[in-house]
């Protein structure tokens, strides 16, 4: 393709190469398009496994895949490692850090990050989980605290290091401490010499009446009956007002505590990322109470029929009486019909409005533990973990991630072993790095 060419292709800026910004540039691989695929990291992450990271069973290279690899097929796209810096719609330019995009359309689909709700100040004791980084971060907590219970010899501050409380009862929360409660009953019992794993206690909070909000209340019932069986103490109608110092302040209803614990991760809600701002100043687009952008029916901007805003990002309120939710499955299928709506603008031929197809809801509470919901049937138990299993092995991008995967998966359920046991990161090779002289958690310098 000479440039002469390549300057006459209607071209396609993509920001973000998670599920939906991916699969939108796949689907226009072929087309008779330019596509620029635009992100600040250079590979495509599986969020959906992250917590697999953060517990030990897997490692970030088997959840991530290289952007360039996984579009190297298709000629007509670039990929470009860069940040966002601007927006110039008028010129239809996308400022980046280092140089302006030019686009004749513009597909942003950015996500989003964590939500503490106003209080910000929390991130440091309590982090959340959207990147390798965060993923690693927490794992070095999680085992951390098992090292430093080992070696410490006061009961109460032992008692705080074997203390984890996940903040949020929604599937990420579900699945860290089914995740969590297995690494400190079954993967670690025979490890230590000073502690008993198994007196460790694992709260899952949710300020709601039940977890896995979203989903039918009898699958949250037996979710809840799973990870009681497996140990997880879970707290319903209970709302975390304060972290300060390792200590965690509870409201139930009347009724205020303080809960003493040193690894204290976060589960509990989503913003949009800074993109939203961005789009929402240099558009005029409405925003949601959480900065997600409302999107046409097309997922095009009011008034701005060449920029869309897709995935995580995208408040996409025109299907049933709430937005889409924040999902694989749902940003595969919006990048994919952006895609086809590129190219059937680009063919003048109408095209009709995005509907989901909804293909149901899973979460993992741990080995032989899941709840699945399809809409027409909903079940639990071994037959829904083995589904959970596929259906995540489906969605993996590369053939080597979807092998390792399982073959990790299949080798950990024989041997309740979990190989990714790491404690890595600046400060992790001394324990006074970790623990300031009154035996509380700090993070070292340099790790966010």
């Amino acid at each position: 393709m000479d440039s002469t060419t390549e300057k006459q292709l209607h071209r396609v800026v993509i920001v973000g190469g998670g599920f939906s910004g991916l699969y939108a540039a796949k689907a226009l691989g072929r087309a008779p398009v330019s596509v620029t695929l635009v992100d600040k990291r250079n590979f495509h992450l599986f969020q959906p496994l992250l917590y697999q990271v953060a517990t030990g069973t897997l490692s970030p290279a088997d959840i991530s895949s290289p952007l360039r690899g996984i579009l190297s097929d298709r000629k007509n796209t670039s990929v470009v490692m860069e940040e966002v810096a601007d927006l110039d719609p008028a010129r239809q330019v996308l400022v980046l850090k280092g140089e302006d995009l030019p686009y004749d359309t513009l597909v942003v689909a950015t996500g989003v990050s964590h939500h503490y709700f106003g209080n910000d100040q929390w991130r440091e004791t309590a982090p959340g989980l959207k990147t390798i980084e965060d993923a690693l971060e927490m794992r070095r907590r999680i085992f951390m605290a098992f090292e430093a219970a080992e070696q410490e010899t006061d009961p109460e501050k032992r008692k705080a290091w074997l203390t984890f409380v996940i903040i949020g009862g929604g599937p990420t929360g579900v699945e860290l401490a089914g995740a969590i409660a297995e690494l400190a009953y079954r993967t670690l019992t025979e490890d230590f010499r000073n502690i008993d794993t198994t007196e460790a206690q694992i709260l899952l909070l949710e300020g709601l009446d039940r977890i896995l909000p979203p989903y039918d209340p009898e699958l949250s019932v037996k979710a809840a009956e799973s990870l009681a069986n497996l140990g997880v103490t879970v707290r319903t109608k209970t709302l975390v007002t304060n972290i300060d110092n390792n200590v965690v302040t509870l409201r139930h209803g009347d009724h205020t505590e303080q809960l003493s614990a040193k690894t204290i991760l976060w589960a509990a809600g989503v913003k949009a990322s800074g993109m939203g701002q961005v789009l929402a100043e240099k558009t005029g687009v409405a925003l949601d109470r959480v900065g997600r952008v409302m999107v046409e029916p097309d997922f095009s901007l009011a008034g701005h029929p060449s920029i869309f805003v897709i995935g995580d990002l995208a408040h996409y309120a025109h299907q049933g009486d709430k937005p889409l939710p924040g999902v694989a499955p749902v940003a595969v299928q919006e990048g994919e019909y952006v895609a086809r709506l590129i190219q059937k603008r680009l063919q003048g031929a109408p095209i009709p409005a995005f509907v989901y197809k909804d293909t149901g809801s899973l979460a993992v509470i741990g080995q032989n533990a899941a709840v699945v919901d399809l809409g027409f049937i909903k079940f639990s138990g071994s037959l829904a973990w083995f589904t959970w299993i596929f259906a995540h092995i489906y969605y993996l991008i590369e053939f080597d991630n979807k092998l390792i995967v399982l073959l990790q998966w299949g080798w950990n359920y024989f041997t309740r072993k979990r190989g990714a046991r790491l404690i890595t990161g600046e400060g992790a090779m001394a324990q006074s790095a970790e623990v300031d002289a009154d035996g509380n958690y700090r993070v070292p310098a340099g790790v966010k």
